[in-house]
């Protein structure tokens, strides 16, 4: 296997203070120093002193209150629903098929979108057409929207376009498996389908890309970053999932290959 010359990180970085979740979300990590620790040597080794140590150090290691949601991660079909519409197992997280999750990368360039806009399947297709790309099985599909360029600050929750129903199926009617977008959720933010609800009633339009995959099960990530960098299509992206039993998401550090 012919190693590539460049790896390009598409994952936020996990911290306390970049804006990547609304305030009741965010993740919070404590970090305990090698100082502070070195008494567990010393607790472990009676008679041992902490001026025996170097620098008179342990070891370091975080607390972390987080969700599986938090940061870069990918969502497993039992996110969007419990069951299939009909009936059927939803896979977690652990039972997400590796060979998903290292494939051959497409790049979709919709940061012309306007915030909220909710991307339809003749989108996709003129974007394809643009690239010169015919969509194969197990493509993973990265959605680079204007959420990307906001990461960190207060108008990213509400940045972007968001991915509907049609076009996800569109997708996976293709044998498309794991997508991803720099945005905060795959659908359009909530702030403004909550409008178009509040307008119309329509309960439809609400996650509808999540719950597209009650029809075709699929994995999606959320929260990617750098997406600009890559080339529209070329690369491959390795996303492989934490194994979490039974969960609904896994961290993910998503990586794009290419030469």
């Amino acid at each position: 296997m012919k190693l590539p010359s460049r790896i390009v990180d598409i994952s936020v970085t996990l911290d306390n203070e970049t804006v990547l979740d609304p305030p009741s979300m965010r993740p919070r990590i404590e970090y305990r120093t090698n100082r502070e620790n070195a008494w567990m040597l010393l607790e472990g080794f009676p008679g041992l002193r902490q001026e025996d140590l170097p620098n008179g150090e342990g070891w370091a290691f975080e607390l972390v209150n987080f969700t599986t949601h938090n940061g870069t991660h990918m969502d497993a079909p039992i996110h969007y629903q419990s069951k299939t519409i009909d009936g059927g197992h939803m896979m977690s997280i652990d039972e997400i098929p590796l060979d998903w999750c290292f494939r051959p990368g497409v790049k979709l360039d919709f940061r012309h979108f306007e915030d909220g806009y909710v991307v339809q399947p003749a989108d996709i297709e003129d974007e394809l057409k643009r690239i010169g790309h015919a969509l194969q099985p197990l493509d993973i599909v990265l959605v680079n929207t204007r959420a990307g360029g906001l990461i960190g600050s207060d108008e990213y929750l509400t940045a972007g376009c968001g991915i509907g129903r049609a076009a996800t199926l569109y997708l996976t009617e293709r044998g498309v498996r794991v997508t991803g977008i720099d945005g905060w959720g795959w659908d359009a933010p909530f702030a403004h389908i909550r409008k178009r609800w509040e307008q119309t009633g329509d309960a439809s339009i609400i996650w509808e890309g999540h719950y597209a995959g009650r029809e075709t099960p699929y994995c999606h990530m959320e929260k990617l970053a750098n997406l600009e960098q890559l080339p529209a299509s070329g690369f491959t992206v390795a996303c492989f999932p934490h194994k979490i039993r039974q969960g609904s998401a896994g961290w993910v550090r998503a990586v794009a290959l290419f030469d």
